[in-house]
């Protein structure tokens, strides 16, 4: 832009013109010399208007209403819902009502849902006032407070948790509403003789996070959320293995593939977050090699694999002169933390993660999406710690060159604006928003006649005759869910048996929360400058 005004003011040196040429040069001057002015002012909030992320934000959190299992509140949205699961635990003899369904099934998960709790609350502890700009912040809180009522109450004794409570095998043999189940609601625990500790590691991450997300709105709550989580941590760490070698149930769903280490070291790490006890701090520090944090260069972060979130955290812990001491290994993280930013961006020499020939991050066939959104948000908040530090990226591919801040957010913003309709297919894969989303979401209860319009009961295997089969599209929309998505030629088949494409999580939907917000306030910056010109 700067070489067009000097061409121009150049030619207008040396050639003679008429005073309504002059005043048309002027005003041509004029309008490049403005949009050069933007287009340098706006560097980092380029033009985002064609997406928008303000119903995004709003609709991402709706999502969670849909989920919720329990007596629902007198402020409940989603109004195709209504109660169910009122007698979890009561085999057991302990209340286990509440918390979330993870996905289109009535399950309650433990590990999952911890990593969603985790996940909102972080985005919140990133982008809290943009959210609560969009007038999301009391909802974004309700998201994440609904989930740990549920662990305050699935955490017993000091060294029990409870897992999950029902059946994935009996659960997946019905298709009926959550306020219809006649499946087993039976609950599994982790205690010292049934270890879990990468459970109770994700769950103390889980509760950390969330203690600091409520430390000005609720400080008593804050500080019970930190109190259990600290003897989670205590407890996992004690009494150490893998949760799915003491939950049987859970192997064909949410198996610990990655162990239990990096969930320790993920919990640590948010108790040092949450606390600014160095006792934490330490633990990451000197187990950063035997547990695999320094030297695991991992491509995926999902509820499973917490290395690349772990890796990322301690990379900022870079910026504070208080943490120069350990400098040394903190540099360790880092570059582990890179490798996967790298591999994100396909700048690595090997290893980076596959794409979609539109350029979707492409992991794996089922649920590919769960891989997307986490990625955008860890690029998206290493977009701005680079900002913050006036740093770059450098990345081991072949002639690659240092990758600014700018750069890696706009990566970012690519996966999301290919997760909301700018995709070979022109579908939003974020169900309810824009005009073509997925209709036949793998979902019991949204595809289904809503309770509160028939309470007729839906046996265990009706809802497979009168329901799963039908083509048409779902009665109740799940506003806000993630599905699974496309393949990877980037095809997608609307269809509710397609449960690898069409089936959502709230594990998909948490990370964005975060990301939509930033992407609003950059769109709203960006309308900002443009009318102050």
């Amino acid at each position: 832009m700067e070489k067009k005004k000097q061409n121009h003011r150049h030619g207008a040196s040396t050639i003679s013109k008429s005073p309504q040429q002059s005043c048309l040069l002027l005003l041509l001057l004029l309008s490049i010399l403005f949009t050069a002015s933007v287009s340098s002012s706006a560097a980092d909030v380029s033009d985002v208007s064609a997406f928008d992320y303000a119903d995004a934000l709003s609709k991402s959190l709706l999502y969670f209403e849909s989920q919720r299992s329990g007596r629902l509140p007198y402020n409940q949205r989603v109004a195709w819902r209504d109660h169910s699961g009122l007698t979890d635990g009561l085999e057991q003899g302990v209340d286990l009502v509440g918390g979330y369904y993870d996905a289109g099934d009535h399950v309650k998960f433990g590990l999952p849902m911890a990593f969603t709790v985790t996940m909102l609350s972080w985005g919140v502890i990133e982008y809290g006032d943009q959210i609560a700009g969009a007038g999301e912040f009391e909802h974004a809180l309700e998201a994440i407070k609904w989930g740990t009522d549920y662990f305050i109450k699935s955490h017993t004794s000091p060294n029990v948790l409870w897992a999950e409570v029902g059946d994935g095998d009996t659960d997946h043999y019905c298709w009926q509403r959550p306020e219809d189940m006649t499946t087993s609601r039976h609950a599994y625990k982790i205690d010292e003789n049934n270890p879990g500790s990468d459970l109770a590691g994700e769950t103390a991450a889980a509760m950390a996070a969330a203690s600091i997300v409520f430390r000005k709105t609720n400080p008593h709550y804050s500080h019970l959320l930190l109190h259990h989580a600290q003897q989670l941590f205590d407890f996992g760490d004690k009494y150490r293995g893998r949760y799915d070698a003491s939950v049987d149930a859970v192997k064909s769903y949410y198996a610990s593939v990655s162990g239990y280490m990096d969930e320790l070291l993920w919990g640590a790490m948010w108790l040092y977050k949450a606390t600014d006890n160095d006792k934490y701090l330490n633990y990451v520090i000197q187990n950063a090699e035997s547990f695999g944090g320094i030297g695991w260069a991992i491509t995926e972060f999902s509820w499973d694999v917490k290395y690349a979130g772990l890796q990322i955290m301690a990379s900022k812990l870079l910026m504070e002169e208080k943490h120069k001491q350990h400098r040394h290994i903190l540099e360790q993280y880092r570059s582990k933390a890179e490798h996967y930013l790298c591999s994100c961006l396909n700048k690595n020499n090997n290893s980076n993660v596959d794409r979609t020939p539109a350029g979707l991050l492409y992991v794996r066939q089922w649920n590919n999406m769960q891989y997307v959104s986490t990625a955008a948000f860890l690029l998206t908040i290493y977009s701005d710690f680079l900002r913050n530090s006036n740093q770059n990226l450098h990345c081991n591919g072949d002639g690659a060159a240092a990758v600014d801040h700018q750069e890696i957010l706009n990566f970012a913003r690519s996966q999301v604006e290919y997760i909301l309709g700018s995709n070979p297919m022109n579908t939003s894969y974020l169900v309810g928003y824009g005009s073509k989303y997925p209709n036949r979401v793998h979902h019991r209860g949204a595809s289904i006649v809503s309770y509160r319009e028939n309470k007729g009961f839906i046996g265990c295997t009706q809802g497979y005759d009168n329901w799963y089969s039908r083509e048409d599209p779902n009665p109740n929309v799940v506003v806000g869910a993630l599905v699974g998505g496309p393949d990877c030629q980037d095809n997608f088949t609307d269809q509710r048996d397609n449960y690898m494409q069409t089936e959502a999580c709230t594990y998909n939907t948490a990370p964005l929360v975060g990301v939509f917000a930033k992407l609003l306030q950059l769109e709203e910056e960006s309308k900002s400058l443009i009318a102050s010109y």
